[in-house]
């Protein structure tokens, strides 16, 4: 394998071993899509295997004046907000968005990444739980800046994190309960493999122990943030011998599903149930009574996103790899003091 006179190894390297042209590499790194899939896929794996780095332009970047919002499904209000986040920033930045959903599965994911290398892209804002490795290192690449948006995501990424305070917000909502007479308040988990869920999770636990209530692994049951789960969970929660008086839904979505499992049971919130939820989506303050929550400012997490993605493209230095942005308690008519 060839080397230039600075150790590094060549494009010319590169062709030679692939078997291919030097102007076939160079479309590869250069993202063109007139490259056939499989010598595309034997140039990008010896690219990787010899560490080829790019050439650094003296010159300022060209700009594409265009940002990837990726989710796992694009199936939840939360979703929207977020949308609606980026696509402000964005568009104050005379920069379009791209919205795709990798639904979780390899497939999709690839040919998203196909997509990507066809077209230029300033960034990617990534709202996904998990990508494999692979994946990942297929991203950084084709040196498209990366952030990681967290409501979903991981924390292993080795990109830039927008997040929420979602400890302080579970803190926040089990003292607000525990401040109306509550001491027995079950709580419906998130998916226990997203950071945020086991997040909200500990400031419950948190905010039980400085109270001094012991905590009851019985009055907590897992959810997926949507609401069949949550009506699951506090259908559950409402069977037992011991019901509790008051239910934390780790999302609204979870929540409105406890809703109408109280409602089922022919139980009145917050009379006899107080429930609170986390996110303030837009339709917390219409349910019947309206919700008491967490707001997780989600528009504004994906405006930082994007202005931080966008910075990233420019070349400038980013403050800090993780930014979380402050949750705050939103008392409404869902919650109550518990009646002696």
């Amino acid at each position: 394998m060839s080397e230039d006179e600075h150790g590094r190894v060549t494009i010319r390297a590169i062709a030679d071993e692939a078997g291919v042209s030097v102007p076939t590499v160079s479309r590869v790194i250069n993202g063109r899509s007139d490259v056939a899939p499989e010598t595309r896929k034997r140039v990008e794996e010896l690219l990787n295997e010899r560490g080829y780095q790019r050439r650094r332009s003296t010159r300022a970047p060209s700009r594409a004046r265009l940002v990837d919002l990726v989710f796992n499904e694009i199936d939840s209000p939360w979703a929207v907000e977020i949308i609606r986040g980026v696509e402000d920033a964005a568009h104050a930045a005379g920069v379009g968005t791209v919205v795709s959903a990798v639904h979780r599965r390899r497939a999709s994911t690839e040919q998203w990444l196909d997509n990507l290398r066809t077209r230029a892209s300033d960034g990617v804002i990534l709202v996904v739980s998990q990508l494999a490795s692979p994946i990942l290192e297929q991203l950084r690449h084709l040196g498209v800046p990366m952030v990681v948006l967290d409501p979903s995501g991981g924390p292993t990424m080795d990109a830039p994190a927008i997040g929420a305070t979602n400890w302080a917000g579970g803190l926040a909502a089990t003292e607000h309960l525990i401040s109306l007479g509550h001491s027995r308040i079950g709580f419906i988990h998130g998916p226990k493999q997203v950071l945020c869920s086991r997040a909200r999770f500990d400031g419950y636990r948190a905010a039980l122990d400085a109270a001094g209530i012991a905590y009851d692994p019985t009055l907590v049951y897992d959810g997926d943030f949507y609401h069949q789960s949550g009506f699951d969970a506090a259908a559950a929660l409402l069977r037992l011998p011991q019901p509790p008086t008051a239910i934390f839904a780790s999302s609204d979505q979870m929540a409105f599903g406890a809703y109408e499992a109280i409602r089922q049971a022919g139980l009145r919130i917050p009379e006899q149930v107080s429930v609170i939820g986390f996110d303030d989506l837009p339709e917390s303050r219409w349910t019947s009574p309206p919700l008491t929550t967490i707001r997780q400012p989600l528009a504004e997490m994906g405006a930082v996103a994007a202005r931080t993605v966008l910075e990233m493209a420019a070349g400038n230095d980013i403050d800090s790899p993780r930014l979380e942005l402050a949750t705050e308690l939103v008392v409404r008519e869902s919650t109550a003091r518990l009646k002696a």
